[in-house]
């Protein structure tokens, strides 16, 4: 084993782990909304909706709560996991892994493979939903175009090879893509968060790797892409090649971090040019609301601090031959880089108090009050008084007691509607269209609206009685 073929593997190793993190942390970056770029582009676009709004709502988005139980699901899961290895046959263990990180894997080869194309190649496709509703609660939905469609089936072929070769290459590329798709959809809301998670899982790493043989033995037993690899010499003169390795933990937890300080780069930005989502874009961006260029001081002083604490890690690796958990090294260096970086620029308070989940919440509720209208409320005239002369009028149709007999229309049965979430009103007709007034004032409604019930017609008097039916 050469020195120069170590070299190799370790720079292949950082390169691993740079690279999805920088895209990983750019692909966060979403389209700026203004008070009319969104809607004219709809207009115009409305079918390739796939190419100018990136799925947003898919992401989630990590609490400072999630934060501190990061370590705890961790534990669990990594000493149930060696459980399993030791008291099962492995082999099978891997069988069943494999079948999963398969199916996963595919998924995650097709997004990464779709956001390249279409990146490099600007493609706006025809956009399909596929969707399965559930009282008006949406269950399950996908959306897709042909790109997706052709690279799913590749991903499936390239799979299949996986599967049966075990090839070192190809599961480094399944590993790139669920690290690239970790950082895109896992989001930190506020540095808070993001430091209490990194402090977390320091001593999380320090504890399964020092204190026990449980995460060494884990990752050497499994046989399932959660790791990059790298051969130490290519070329070995027995034809057994010994690999270095990282953990993808290890690139998408200080990943996401490093999301989180490119968009607090953005924030700080627009902030300065008096950017706000109810107003026009600011001139200085010319109308781009997404790959302008801006300063980016804190993604890169957290960029030079992961560098150099996987480099730090490496280091020690290789000089006491023994596994070194990166975060020991990895987490003080990402958390005290923005720090230091702040306190210089004089932004310590802005980057603690920074938030994406309050902005997000704001927009939102906005956009459920001018959705939801005056529902349930009167609504208001110009003058600001409230619009009794013309108050909301609903009609209320109860199809439950709808007649049965011949002219009751086809393949009609009185059980059919039971599952809808309809008032039952004994003693309506089959379409009642009673006028509700809708209004907070009862005795202005009852002027304005008079309300008449109806009379049924008495029915034919019973044989041989003299009593009257019932209504």
């Amino acid at each position: 084993m050469s020195d120069g073929g170590l070299l190799v593997a370790y720079a292949a190793i950082g390169a691993m782990a740079v690279v999805p993190i920088y895209y990983g942390a750019h692909a966060t970056l979403g389209r700026l909304k203004s008070s009319n770029a969104k809607k004219h582009e709809r207009e115009q676009f409305p079918e390739y909706s796939d190419s100018e709004d990136e799925d947003e709502d898919e992401t989630e988005a990590v609490s400072t709560k999630d934060a501190y139980m990061f370590p705890v699901y961790g534990s669990a899961s990594l000493f149930s996991l060696y459980l399993v290895f030791k008291y099962l046959n492995p082999e099978w263990v891997n069988y069943l892994l494999s079948g999963y990180f398969a199916l996963m894997g595919t998924g995650a080869l097709t997004q990464v493979g779709a956001h390249i194309v279409k990146g490099v190649t600007g493609l706006k496709l025809p956009l399909y939903h596929l969707s399965l509703v559930h009282r008006g609660e949406k269950q399950f939905d996908v959306r897709f175009t042909n790109l997706h469609v052709g690279l799913a089936a590749a991903a499936t072929a390239l799979v299949g090879v996986y599967l049966w070769s075990k090839n070192w290459v190809i599961s480094n590329l399944l590993g790139l893509a669920f690290s690239f798709c970790g950082l895109y959809l896992i989001r930190l809301d506020s540095f808070k968060t993001g430091m209490i998670m990194l402090a977390g899982l320091f001593l999380y790493d320090i504890f399964w790797v020092f204190g026990t043989e449980v995460m060494v033995s884990v990752a050497k037993m499994s046989d399932v892409p959660i790791k990059v690899v790298f051969p130490k010499d290519l070329f070995p003169a027995d034809g057994a090649l010994k690999m270095t390795m990282l953990g993808l933990g290890d690139i998408i937890v200080p990943g996401v971090f490093l999301g989180l300080c490119l968009r607090f780069d953005r924030h700080q930005f627009l902030a300065r040019l008096g950017y706000a989502k109810d107003k026009p874009l600011p001139a200085a961006l010319n109308g781009r609301r997404k790959g302008f260029a801006f300063p980016t001081p804190y993604f890169n002083a957290c960029m030079a601090a992961y560098v150099a604490g996987l480099a730090t890690t490496i280091s020690v690796m290789h000089v006491f031959k023994a596994a070194q958990p990166a975060l020991l090294y990895l987490s003080p260096a990402c958390i005290l880089s923005v720090v230091i970086t702040a306190l210089t620029r004089g932004e310590l308070s802005q980057v603690l108090g920074y938030s994406e989940e309050s902005d997000t919440s704001s927009e939102n509720d906005t956009s459920e009050g001018n959705n939801s209208g005056t529902r349930g409320r009167p609504r208001k005239a110009s003058d600001g008084s409230k619009s009794g002369a013309q108050p909301v009028v609903q009609h209320r149709y109860n199809l439950r007691n709808q007649p049965q007999g011949a002219g009751a229309g086809a393949g009609m049965s009185g059980g059919e509607l039971a599952d809808d979430e309809q008032e039952i009103v004994p003693g309506e007709s089959a379409l009642d269209d009673t006028p509700v007034v809708v209004s907070d004032d009862v005795s202005d409604a009852a002027s304005t609206v008079g309300v008449k019930s109806k009379k049924k017609k008495p029915g034919p008097k019973p044989k041989g009685g003299k009593g009257k039916s019932k209504k």
